[in-house]
């Protein structure tokens, strides 16, 4: 089982988000604060992010974010986090969180999102990491990627079927932290992906 003292959270950064999305970046912000698992995000302080962040340090939780010296003068670094580190480039920004957390937790997000979620698959894929990955399917935001494209990739023999085990689909974010505790300790022990 694993041991879950800070989560990676992944969402997106549009103010335009709808409620459902804000409410659930609020909630998994006061749970993480709450459990004392520290909040390890992008380090912005706009759309679901900061709402993230926002709630954690609300309910006393500790939130660490790393941003890229670019978006810090674009979209504001959020500095009343408890650490904001502001990195060179968006790669050592995605190094950096990797290296930070435990497990990572994935809420809706656009482009941005998507990039740190084919990342660090890949990254489990390849065995650089064992930790766990959820999905918060928020409103069946994630479901059209996974029933769909995922499964296209799979059948196209792109993707083994056995790789869907490298994450878990929740459907609130209620789950998360029981979900998370949940996962056994991963090893090594990956189908291999070239045969």
């Amino acid at each position: 089982m694993a041991e879950i003292r800070s989560v990676c959270v992944f969402c997106g950064s549009s103010n335009s988000a709808t409620q459902v999305y804000k409410d659930a970046a609020q909630k998994l912000g006061k749970i993480l604060g709450k459990n004392d698992v520290r909040l390890v995000y992008g380090g912005g302080q706009v759309g679901l992010m900061g709402t993230i962040a926002n709630s954690a340090l609300e309910a006393d939780g500790k939130v660490t974010g790393f941003i890229p010296q670019y978006l810090h003068e674009f979209e504001k670094g959020h500095t009343g986090i408890t650490e904001l580190f502001i990195v060179d480039t968006m790669h050592e920004r995605k190094r950096l969180m990797a290296d930070h957390s435990d497990a990572f937790v994935i809420l809706p997000g656009g482009f941005g999102t998507l990039d740190e979620i084919c990342e660090i698959l890949t990254w489990k894929q390849l065995r650089l990491h064992y930790k766990p990955i959820v999905f918060v399917d928020v409103d069946k935001y994630w479901s059209p990627l996974f029933d769909t494209f995922v499964q296209h990739m799979i059948d196209k023999n792109f993707v083994h079927a056995e790789h869907k085990n490298f994450y878990v689909i929740v459907d609130d974010v209620d789950q998360v932290l029981p979900t998370l505790k949940g996962i056994p300790g991963a090893g090594p022990d990956f189908v291999n992906k070239w045969w």
